[in-house]
């Protein structure tokens, strides 16, 4: 069962805004609620172009100005407990959606302190936060890397973590645990959120589909993992936007079991495209949406700039979603096929990149 959350008037803390995620989510409140206030918290890194953090922060100032909802945006980061302890104390959020995370697979395997430091301590920090300030909803970003190399497909919230294959994975499996411990232990509402391969317009350039199309459109070539032999649960941003926003409005209902003490008001879903892609498949509708945007020119010779190499450390052949749980109890299933998709990136991209 779950437990209604109003959203409106209310007091949301996003953090990881401007993110790729959270500067949607951010945009999507401020356009949907009549009444409270968004606090976006981001520490602006650079672990990409910090000028695409401040596009996306431009827009949801934007979107702020014709909103009736307040917006207030910190720059500052979840590993620092006093400056969450104070926003908390002053701002007293009824939700919060932590977005905040170091992310990439690959990038862990060279920067394994800076995972350590917004992933497991950042999330500790919201987590003690939470439980001296009682929020509504605790919502969070997990991640569909918890599934490591499972081979048995599509992958159920059911299914055993116990042995991810990134330090990435580990952080975002431990985030989950640490959720449960809270959960059970200060009765605070929370649900994990297990992200498919998201992709979108202003999405994060060190994805895939975003750094082949920069590395094509300068002319260079692009690597295929495993020789091309991978699958995908792609899933576009409005899908994962429109998921959260569903998930916040129905929190893990509180009730005690036969001992009298909390059941943990805890709950995972994952948020997956439903359909996966084979990669090759992905590359070559990406290819011809770039060309019709007119982001490669009509001739481009895409046999010349792909190369076939073999898989990466910490990656996996195939991430599925089984989001049956999302449906039963949200009544959401992810609508948004890959050309529409990656036609809105390459227009998006067109546009901004002119």
């Amino acid at each position: 069962m779950k437990s209604k959350v109003e959203l409106n008037g209310k007091t949301i803390l996003v953090t990881g805004s401007p993110g790729f995620i959270g500067a949607n989510l951010a945009i999507r409140l401020l356009g949907e609620l009549t009444a409270g206030t968004v606090v976006s918290l981001d520490n602006m890194n650079d672990y990409y172009d910090p000028a695409l953090k401040e596009y996306r922060l431009r827009l949801i100032e934007k979107a702020a100005e014709t909103s009736p909802v307040r917006h207030i945006f910190v720059k500052g980061t979840i590993g620092d407990k006093a400056l969450v302890d104070e926003l908390f104390s002053t701002y007293r959020f009824d939700i919060v959606v932590n977005l905040a995370a170091q992310a990439g697979v690959r990038y862990s395997i060279d920067h394994p302190d800076v995972y350590m430091e917004s992933n497991i301590i950042g999330f500790y920090n919201l987590l003690e936060a939470c439980r001296h300030n009682p929020v509504e909803h605790l919502v969070y970003a997990s991640s569909s890397s918890v599934y490591g190399g499972n081979k048995k497909v599509p992958f159920s919230t059911d299914d055993k973590v116990d042995n991810p294959v990134s330090l990435y994975a580990a952080t975002k499996k431990s985030n989950e645990l640490l959720a449960h411990a809270y959960s059970k232990l200060y009765n605070i509402p929370s649900t994990g959120l297990r992200f498919f391969t998201v992709y979108g317009p202003a999405g994060r350039p060190d994805m895939f589909y975003f750094n082949a199309t920069s590395t094509l459109s300068k002319g260079g070539t692009i690597k295929i993992f495993n020789y091309g032999d991978m699958r995908r649960d792609f899933t576009y941003i409005d899908d994962i936007v429109e998921g959260v926003y569903r998930v916040m409005q129905g929190a893990p209902e509180k009730k005690n079991g036969e001992d009298g003490l909390p059941i943990p008001p805890y709950a995972i879903y994952n948020i997956g495209g439903g359909q996966p892609e084979n990669l090759l498949d992905y590359i070559s509708i990406l290819q011809e949406e770039l060309v019709r945007s007119g982001v490669l020119p009509e001739n481009y010779d895409f046999e010349g700039h792909r190369e076939l190499v073999g898989m990466q450390a910490g990656d996996v052949p195939v991430t599925y979603a089984d989001s049956e749980a999302l449906e039963r109890d949200y009544g959401f299933t992810p609508k948004i096929g890959i050309r529409e998709g990656l036609r809105a990136f390459a227009e998006w991209y067109k546009g901004y990149y002119a």
